[in-house]
C-alpha cells in the first residue's frame, strides 16, 4: 500500500539527482536503499551501545581504579631510572 510523506525539497532534489544519475530507476528504489542503510546504522548503533554498557559493567566489576597521580608517579620514577642508567 503506497504511502505519502513530506520530506522537504533537499531530499526531493537528492532523490531526483540519484534517479538522473542512473543509479536508481525510481524514487521508491532510492527511499528503500536509504531506509536499508538507516536500518543498518541503527542496528550498528544499538550494538555499540550494548557493547559500551557491557564495558561499563565490566569496569565496575573490576574494582576500584588506580588514582592517576599514583600512575604518573610510578611512570615518572620508571622513566627517570631508565634515563639515568644510560
Amino acid at each position: 500500500m503506497p504511502s505519502s510523506y513530506a520530506i522537504g525539497s533537499h531530499f526531493e532534489n537528492l532523490i531526483k539527482q540519484k534517479i538522473e544519475s542512473g543509479r536508481y530507476s525510481s524514487a521508491s528504489e532510492v527511499v528503500r536503499d536509504a531506509l536499508r542503510l538507516f536500518e543498518e546504522h541503527e542496528e550498528l548503533r544499538a550494538t555499540q551501545i550494548k557493547n559500551l554498557r557491557q564495558q561499563l559493567q565490566d569496569g565496575r566489576k573490576s574494582g576500584a581504579g588506580i588514582p592517576a597521580e599514583k600512575n604518573i608517579n610510578r611512570l615518572e620514577a620508571k622513566y627517570s631510572k631508565l634515563t639515568s642508567e644510560t
